[in-house]
C-alpha cells in the first residue's frame, strides 16, 4: 500500500484499507452504480474486505479513497496508475478509473478527484500520456474525461470479469506538455 495522500478543494485522497470495507460496500453493492462496472454485484461487506486486501498488497498501481473534507465521507475511490499491454500501453503511459455512490454523482467530486490524480502522476513520476475508457451507454463518465481535458481517441469495448456482458465503449487520452 501507498502512502501518499492528495487533497483538492473538497477531497482528501487517501490509501484505501480494509477499514473503509463498509463505506465501499454501499456502491460497490449498489446495481445503478455498477451497471457498467467489470465486476460483479458486491453482495457482501466480505467481498469488499478481500478486494480491498489486494488493494492493500497492489504496488503497480496507486489506489486512493475520496473522503470529502466537510464530514470525512468516503464518497468513492479511483486508481491510476500505469497498464502494460492494455491501449496506449507505450512507455510511460497511465490509466485512471473511479467510481462514486450514487448520491455523490453530479457534485464534480469525480472530475476534481481524478485531477488530483493525472497532476500526482504527473508530479511524482513525470507521467504525460493517461488515457481512461467507459461505456457509451455511461456519458456521465466521458464528461468527466473530457472535464480533466481527455480528448476522444477511439471506440472498442470491454467485457465483465465473467464474461457474460460485453460493453460498447470509448476510449479517451490525455497527452500533457512539458
Amino acid at each position: 500500500m501507498h502512502a501518499y495522500v492528495l487533497e483538492t478543494e473538497r477531497l482528501t485522497l487517501r490509501p484505501l484499507t480494509t477499514a473503509d470495507a463498509e463505506a465501499e460496500f454501499v456502491w460497490l453493492s449498489d446495481p445503478e452504480v455498477n451497471r457498467f462496472m467489470p465486476y460483479n454485484l458486491y453482495t457482501s461487506v466480505e467481498q469488499a474486505v478481500e478486494w480491498l486486501r489486494s488493494v492493500e498488497a497492489c504496488t503497480d498501481e496507486y489506489h486512493f479513497g475520496f473522503v470529502r473534507k466537510e464530514d470525512g465521507l468516503l464518497v468513492g475511490a479511483g486508481s491510476i496508475g500505469p497498464k502494460d499491454g492494455r491501449a496506449y500501453s507505450i512507455d510511460n503511459t497511465w490509466e485512471f478509473g473511479y467510481n462514486l455512490r450514487r448520491d455523490c454523482w453530479n457534485k464534480g467530486y469525480a472530475t476534481e478527484a481524478t485531477r488530483a490524480m493525472i497532476d500526482f502522476a504527473r508530479r511524482e513520476f513525470g507521467v504525460k500520456h493517461f488515457y481512461a475508457s467507459h461505456a457509451i451507454a455511461n456519458p456521465a463518465s466521458g464528461r468527466v474525461m473530457e472535464k480533466v481535458g481527455c480528448t476522444f481517441s477511439h471506440f472498442s469495448e470491454y467485457s465483465t470479469f465473467d464474461g457474460k456482458e460485453t460493453f460498447p465503449a470509448k476510449v479517451w487520452k490525455l497527452d500533457m506538455e512539458d
